[in-house]
């Protein structure tokens, strides 16, 4: 089994560089404490997904989780950066949107989630005002913003902080030496610390030595996730024969897989692969890497070397670029599935996660449906029926 913080390494060559680096990101911090930098708030709940590190941390299914919990109670807007989009100020995705109009993230959000308000704007303020203003009051009632933690020119109602559990804060240094962006200790700012990625063998006491090493204040709550493969489905249903989505691992008994990834950390969904199949082959880009004619040559190379019988297995997200990749050869489309994923909370957490959302959110919504919510609610999608969770009160940030 892996352990926590198995994934990190120091460059300790580099270590002079992040002392000048951590002396820049605390002057910074200093000016939003002395409001030299202003921090706004807004008169609509909004939920920071974030974190602290460079690299993936499970930010995409989090949010979605959230706006599962939410999308059938009021309004929900996402409001994303749109990394690597070829667009520029604040745009609303549509069914015509593209991935190179909103990039790959929003993309898939907005494929998902079809009602939902998706918004793209590297100025997240000026992306709340757009969605929170005009006739009827605007486009949404909750607004999530997706990695947003560093983005200190918006106060959230609630800031919700992403360790990957591979790679835990407390054990990492700062760029260039290692990969958090921030100090250990801006966790501070978090009202909710979720530690992702979690083995689902997890030991009791390795939950309590991790609680005691994250060192949370009074006002913060902590929550274990780990994530769950959905069924595999077709990429290409209309040439596929094989159209219908299958069990993960009734795909792929006696299979050779070829993983192919652009994602930041895919060592734990390979580890996860590995027992269910002949043999897994990782093909890995950079994240959100845009795939080139060179690229695309080289998986169907790849692949075509590969011993039957065989599959490749991709992620959501790069799917939303490989769908609209030219070159691809039909042996590839006819073998290319997608490995959804959903996260799932830990030691009977779900109720009490979601109660602190939806109860904080009901109080604060100007939408007068969600105020008569009553706080035993559940999400439709919602199966655990653990004792009455606790609720909590959000400091004022």
């Amino acid at each position: 089994m892996r352990t926590e913080g198995d994934l990190i390494k120091i460059n300790k060559a580099l270590q002079p560089l992040s002392w000048f680096y951590g002396l820049g990101i605390g002057f910074r911090n200093m000016l939003f404490e002395m409001n030299v930098l202003k921090s706004r708030s807004f008169s609509v709940p909004v939920i920071s997904v974030g974190n602290i590190t460079v690299g993936g941390t499970g930010k995409t299914p989090h949010v979605e989780y959230i706006v599962r919990l939410l999308k059938d109670l009021l309004r929900v807007a996402v409001l994303s950066r749109g990394y690597k989009r070829k667009s520029s100020g604040f745009v609303i995705a549509d069914n015509k949107s593209t991935v190179r109009d909103i990039g790959d993230e929003p993309y898939q959000m907005k494929m998902k989630f079809p009602d939902i308000t998706v918004a793209v704007d590297k100025k997240r303020v000026r992306g709340i005002e757009r969605l929170t203003t005009g006739e009827n009051g605007g486009l949404a009632d909750v607004i999530l913003l997706d990695d947003a933690f560093q983005h200190r020119y918006v106060k959230p109602s609630i800031n919700i902080m992403l360790v990957d559990y591979h790679r835990l804060i407390i054990y990492d240094q700062l760029l260039p030496a290692g990969r958090l962006r921030e100090p250990v200790k801006s966790k501070d700012r978090a009202d909710i610390v979720i530690i992702t990625k979690c083995p689902r063998d997890l030991k009791p006491m390795e939950f309590r030595v991790i609680t005691k090493a994250m060192n949370l204040y009074p006002y913060q709550q902590l929550f274990f996730s780990t994530h769950e493969f959905e069924p595999l489905r077709p990429a290409f249903p209309r040439i596929q024969k094989n159209k219908e989505t299958q069990e993960l691992s009734d795909r792929l008994a006696g299979k050779n897989v070829l993983l192919l990834t652009g994602i930041a950390s895919p060592e734990q969904m390979l580890n996860d692969l590995k027992p269910l199949a002949q043999q897994v082959t990782p093909l890995a880009f950079s994240d959100h890497h845009d795939f080139s004619p060179k690229d695309i040559e080289c998986i169907n190379d790849t692949f075509k070397d590969l011993p039957a019988p065989k599959i490749i297995i991709t992620t959501e997200k790069d799917e939303t670029r490989l769908l609209q990749a030219e070159g691809l050869s039909d042996e590839v489309k006819k073998s290319l599935f997608v490995l959804p994923v959903r996260i799932k909370f830990m030691l009977n957490q779900e109720e009490t996660f979601n109660q602190s959302i939806i109860g904080y959110v009901r109080k604060n919504s100007r939408n007068s449906i969600l105020a008569k919510v009553k706080n035993d609610v559940k999400p439709k999608d919602s199966h655990h029926s653990g004792d009455r969770p606790r609720t909590i009160s959000f400091r004022n940030n």
